[in-house]
Formats: structure tokens, sequence, C-alpha cells
């Protein structure tokens, strides 16, 4: 048992480590329950339907995508201390006033308030790709992924508890909006580590042999283009798979219900979602465990094929259900700790927190699709049908995952290439270096 949880105690025996990992759960619970506490509000309060506050729901999520790689670049430019006082204050606003707000001003205002919302979730993987050493981020992103997956069994039930018990939901969203800017001053002492441009001394070392390689091809391109060198095909399909991901998940749930309602055991539901979700927690930490890690394309292949025939078996009753979705639960964790570690080394540092704020849109872009595309698709045929859907998306993404191969290097008398240079402590500029998951090899900066 000591010998099991050995890689995560490496972890945790780095200083600042465990404060940190305390603040993702902290912070990220009550942005788990906005969601939800907007479409109660709606309901509830304003007495409309679920398509109004779907409307609502897709205001928030646009916002949130459009939102995440903008103020990633002002943490790469200004650090994050700066961005924390915007956002904290203008998302508070948002929360504070939102309750009282008729439906026509509140569908603009919660786009406002999802582009200014509190980066929390692309912030905390950036610090983690930048407090922990490259040998250990794989690990420490299994343990996020963890977090992730108790944040979400924890913030939405609140949330419905809270509602539930009081009748309506202006209450719980003031509380939302206070919360709000308790997350940003817990993420306040982040701005040590989150500084702009700061390098990785830890790193430095694996960045070292390779300080003389060239820009692959593909990045003289993007570069040659017009976009950030470190944005090319290799990195746009991760972020890819990444919003498959979580396409596949959403649609997932959506599919859940429908099949269980379809058999008269909605009540289930919960219960059902529960056993995937600790499937996921197992899968997390397996993840972090072991000494031969899937790579990313496999996982994801593995997550698509996986879901496929869960809405054959869930037709027979929620205990089926739960049983069914074991297989692919176990890969959810491990597949979005693996894509935020394949990003984290595909960038310099320079650019983590952009590139942590594409992979935060990514994830609200593959949330938002699944579940409207799914529930489609079960309309206008069967609950097994949205499994089948979602699951071939996730396998296709993965498939191409698993056939990409990166252009070789570019020859020495290529312009763009990168002079030799000494590296005493830390590697500057471009090198190339390849991606944990192997086939999605990426060209990367300084660590």
């Amino acid at each position: 048992m000591h010998r099991l949880f050995s890689p995560y105690r490496s972890v945790f025996r780095i200083p600042g480590s465990r404060s940190l990992f305390a603040v993702a759960l902290l912070a990220r619970v009550p942005a788990t329950a906005k969601g939800m506490l907007l479409t109660l509000h709606i309901v509830l309060d304003l007495h409309r339907g679920y398509g109004a506050a779907g409307l609502v729901a897709m205001a928030l999520t646009i916002g949130v995508a459009a939102g995440g790689p903008v103020l990633g670049r002002m943490v790469d430019r200004h650090g994050v201390r700066p961005v924390l006082v915007v956002t904290g204050l203008a998302e508070s606003v948002f929360w504070l006033t939102a309750p009282f707000l008729p439906y026509a001003a509140l569908l603009p205002a919660t786009l406002v308030g999802g582009l200014v919302a509190v980066p929390v979730f692309p912030v905390i993987r950036q610090a983690v790709s930048v407090h922990v050493p490259g040998g250990q981020r794989r690990q420490a992103f299994a343990l996020d992924s963890m977090i992730v997956e108790v944040a979400y069994m924890i913030g939405p039930a609140v949330a419905v508890l809270a509602v539930t018990g009081m009748h309506h939901a202006e209450p719980s969203m003031l509380a939302v909006g206070v919360l709000t800017l308790a997350s940003a001053a817990a993420l306040w002492p982040l701005g040590r580590i989150l500084t702009p441009s700061l390098p990785h001394a830890a790193d430095a070392a694996d960045a070292a042999p390779t300080a003389e390689a060239q820009v692959s091809s593909e990045a003289a391109r993007t570069a040659k283009a017009g976009r950030p060198f470190w944005l090319h095909p290799g990195l746009l399909l991760t972020l890819a798979v990444c919003m498959s991901a979580n396409l596949v998940l959403s649609g997932t749930e959506v599919s859940v219900v429908a099949s269980l309602r379809a058999v008269g055991q909605t009540q289930w539901a919960g219960v059902t979602i529960i056993a995937w979700c600790a499937a996921s927690l197992v899968g997390g930490f397996w993840h972090g465990t072991t000494a031969k890690p899937l790579r990313l394309p496999v996982l994801m292949l593995m997550l698509g094929l996986g879901t496929v025939p869960i809405g054959i078996v869930a037709s027979h009753g929620w205990i089926w259900a739960a049983l069914a979705l074991i297989p692919a639960g176990l890969v959810c964790a491990p597949t979005i700790a693996s894509t935020a570690e394949a990003i984290s080394r595909a960038v310099p540092d320079s650019a983590r927190g952009q590139a942590m704020g594409l992979q935060g849109s990514a994830l609200t872009l593959g949330g938002s699709l699944g579940a409207p595309l799914t529930g489609s698709i079960i309309d206008h045929s069967s609950p097994v049908w949205g499994f089948v859907v979602a699951g071939l998306i996730g396998t296709v993404l993965a498939g191409l995952a698993l056939a990409y191969r990166p252009r070789p290097a570019a020859p020495t008398a290529d312009p763009v290439a990168v002079e030799p240079v000494a590296v005493e402590p830390v590697a500057a500029g471009p090198v190339a270096v390849d991606t944990t998951d192997g086939e999605l090899a990426v060209t990367a900066g300084s660590h």
C-alpha cells in the first residue's frame, strides 16, 4: 500500500503542493455549481422553461470559451494577480445582480459574466504545470483530475439541495457572488509562481539536451502564417481530442438520464452517475501511479469505444447501466489529465496561460456540444443512439490522433533554425520535444 501511494507522496513533498491542491478543490466547488444555479433560477424563480434555461447556459458557455484564451494571455503577460482582481470583482458583480434581472437582461448579462469569469480551472492547471517538475506532472495532473471529479460530485448536488430547501435560487446565487470573491482570494497566493513568462528551473535540465534542436518545419510554417510557433497542427489536434473527450462525457450524462427515464428509473440517475464518477476516480488514481501510462490517443480510443455499447446494456435497468459505465469511466480522468499534461509540455512558459485557456475553452465547447447533440439524437431515435454517436465521435478523433505524424525537422539551412545557445541555467528559445503521448509530437519552447 505504501508503494501504491508513493508517486503522490512525492508530489505532496514539493513545498506548497498541499496548499495548491487544497485550493484546487475549494475554488472549484462554487464554479461547478454555477450552471445548475442558473438553470434552477430560470425555471423556479423566473418561471421559464428549460429551453430558456438552455439559452442562458449557452450564453455562459460561449462567454467562458471566448474569454479563456484572452484571460490566459493576460496571465502570461501581466501575471495572475491583476487578472484575479479584474475577474473576481466583475464576476461577483454579475452574480450579485443576476437574481434581480429580468430574463431579457439576464441573457446578455450571462454572456458578459462568462467572458469575465474567474479562470479557476485554467489557472490551477497552469500552476500545476509550473510548480511541479516535468517528471512528476503526470501524477500531479492525475491528482488534479480526481479533484475535478470530486468538485463536480459536490457542487451541483449542494446547489440542488440549497435551492430545493429554500424553494428559490436567489439566496444561493448571492452566496456564489461572495464565494467567487473568496475563490479569487484563494488563488491569490499562486501569483508567486504565475508571474509573467516565469521559467521553470526544474525543466531546464530536461530542455538542455535539446537546446540545439531546430524548430520543426510545422512550427516554422505556423510562424510564417502569422500564428504563434507553438500553435501548430499537433497542438490543435490535442485540443480537438480534449474537446471530443468532454463531448463524450456530457453526451453520456444526458444519455444515461434518458435511458433510465425510458425504463421508469429516473430516480436512480444520480446514483448511476456517482458510480460512473467513482470509476473515473479509480482510473485517475491508476494513471498517476502506473509506470507505463497509456498514451492520450489510446485513452481517447478506449473512452469512445467503451461508450458505444452502454445504451444496449443500460436499457435493462440502472444497475446494468452503472456496470456498463465502468469501462469508459475508468479512462475519463486519465484522458483529461493526459490532455493537460500534453498541452503543458507542448508550449513555452511564456504561452502556458494562453494554452491552458485554450484547453479550458476546448473542454467547455465539448461539454456544450455534447448535451444538445445527443439530446437531439435521442429525441429523434432512442437513448441507445445517444451513446453510439457520442462514442463514435470520440473514436474518430482518437483515430486521427493515432494516425497523426509530425513533419520532420527542418534542415539546418532553414532560415528559422534556432542557433545553438548555452543553457545556464535555463534553456531559452524554442526547442523540439515530444509529448508523453508519443504520437502527438509537438514543438515546445523552454519549460
